[in-house]
């Protein structure tokens, strides 16, 4: 039941991680596109857009003798262009790092080759993600993370459109995550791809890097692969890392490394005792060791700090540290609540009430119902109700709440089954109806989606799905909401 993502043009591998008690592999891939039940709702009006401030130099250094309590300081006069303050910032971050006064991480705008943009005085960090929406949002944390603890500036590449098909271009970390806000929060400053190799580049750049998938799995001998190597034209040579990089012991089969591991081999001693078994790049067929200034890995999803699957738990380093500070833009959270608000009639001007979401995952997780009916192996409506009663309760009980409001995520496709979702009374997007992919593009029904399941007040998800994983870690951090996890998979399956 073990499959292993490669990059596809037709769909998402959103990774199942399974109870170990009904199923022996806690990983597996599934496809997940989202379904539009066409039911109500009219044409969304509202536009989307992410801005940046231009970064330029303070230019002379000029003390206002007159003013001299409002003096300036000398400021030194450089080309390097430095960011100005950013906006919406909230005061109340504590962080080591200023974004108003921290120097530019790279010599100026984009250029043809990355390294002609990077500072000799600063040491970088990248990797690339080869798997469904949420598990490559759960990489580049992974990424952040290491870059933390590696005290490195990350440089993080675009999402690819996995699970919407290879004809929607690529969309920019910063045009889903509060990039500003995430580097004050994580005390690091945080570079897109874009900014540091101009996106219409033609040259093919040269990279060593280190091949960490062929060491923590037996079933591919070779990196793994990405699309973003022609994306950002470049022509990687691999450098097979260390045995000591996998979190558990050889015989063990699990494919996650040890975020200290890897750490190492962003040091000189541990680097140089351990490049051997290069990889010539495929175009220019060179063979480099992993570079020195741009640390970079194949592929970080597979990493933990004490054991696998440890963005499920609430120690989770990555999550602590990096996930849980990974906020939506606002004009990503402002688009979703104009949905939710149109989903729940709520008129304009009037506060949009409390909810509770849901995230259940159907579409091809029926292929792990082994031939059961799929009334059999998924959860039933009135289960999901059943959960949807607790965290009702638990709000009650815990912060006086009394949400009756719910609204509905899900791929199921079956007209009965959202009929049954209507007769609880719950609510839902109609993206059809709204003509959201017309409006904004095949990225945003799925962004909606997320941006919906972090905002409830609690929140009811479906076990083995990560989509419902950081729903659930989201709604906890955010909104110190109760949460449940339906399980599924055979007869009475959440029986409790």
């Amino acid at each position: 039941m073990d499959r292993e993502s490669k990059p596809s043009n037709d769909g998402s591998d959103e990774h199942l991680l399974f109870n170990s008690i009904l199923y022996h592999d806690r990983v597996s891939e599934d496809l997940e596109s989202p379904y539009f039940p066409t039911f109500k709702r009219s044409q969304s009006s509202s536009a989307f857009s992410y801005d940046k401030k231009p970064r330029w130099p303070l230019i002379g250094c000029i003390i206002l003798s007159a003013i001299s309590v409002l003096s300036l300081g000398f400021t030194l006069l450089t080309t390097r262009p430095k960011p100005q303050a950013t906006a919406n910032i909230p005061v109340e971050l504590n962080s080591s790092i200023s974004v108003s006064t921290q120097y530019s991480y790279v010599l100026g705008p984009p250029t043809q080759s990355f390294r002609d943009n990077l500072r000799n005085d600063t040491k970088y960090i990248t990797s690339w993600i080869s798997a469904g929406w949420t598990n490559d949002v759960m990489t580049y944390g992974n990424l952040l993370y290491l870059a933390v603890i590696t005290d490195r500036v990350p440089i993080i590449p675009k999402f690819i459109p996995s699970h919407i098909g290879g004809s929607v271009p690529p969309i920019a970390f910063g045009g889903v995550f509060d990039v500003p806000r995430l580097s004050q929060a994580i005390g690091k400053p945080i570079l897109e791809w874009h900014e540091v190799k101009d996106v219409d580049s033609k040259t093919l750049d040269d990279l060593g890097c280190w091949n960490v998938w062929e060491v923590v799995q037996k079933d591919e001998h070779k990196p793994r692969g990405s699309f973003l190597y022609d994306w950002l034209k470049l022509d990687i040579s691999y450098t097979r890392a260390p045995s000591w990089i996998k979190l558990t012991a050889p015989e063990v089969d699990d494919k996650h490394a040890s975020f200290w591991s890897l750490a190492r081999l962003g040091f000189p001693t541990a680097r140089s005792e351990s490049v051997q078994s290069i990889l010539p790049s495929p175009e220019h067929n060179h063979s480099l060791p992993p570079d020195e200034q741009l640390l970079c890995f194949d592929y970080l999803y597979y990493v933990g700090a004490n054991r696998a699957w440890e963005w499920e738990f609430d120690y989770s380093p990555a999550w602590r540290f990096v996930g849980q500070h990974m906020h939506w833009t606002e004009s990503l959270t402002q688009l979703a609540n104009g949905y939710v608000r149109r989903a729940l009639n709520v008129p304009e001007g009037e506060t949009v009430p409390p909810f509770i979401s849901i995230h259940m995952r159907h579409g091809d997780f029926n292929r792990y119902c082994n031939n059961l009916p799929l009334d059999e192996c998924f959860a039933s409506v009135p289960t999901i109700a059943r959960r949807v009663a607790e965290v009702q309760e638990d709000l009650r009980k815990r912060k006086g709440m009394n949400v009756t409001h719910v609204m509905m995520t899900s791929d199921e496709r079956d007209p009965a089954w959202w009929d049954q979702v209507r007769a609880q009374g719950w609510s839902w997007v109609d993206f059809n109806a709204e003509k959201t992919e017309e409006i904004y593009g095949k990225w945003y029904p799925v962004l909606i989606d997320a941006v919906i399941q972090s905002s409830g007040a609690g929140f009811v998800g479906t076990d083995g799905s990560t989509m419902t994983t950081l729903a659930r870690r989201r709604v906890e951090s955010w909104q110190d909401g109760p949460t449940r996890v339906v399980r599924w998979g055979r007869p009475g399956a959440d029986d409790h």
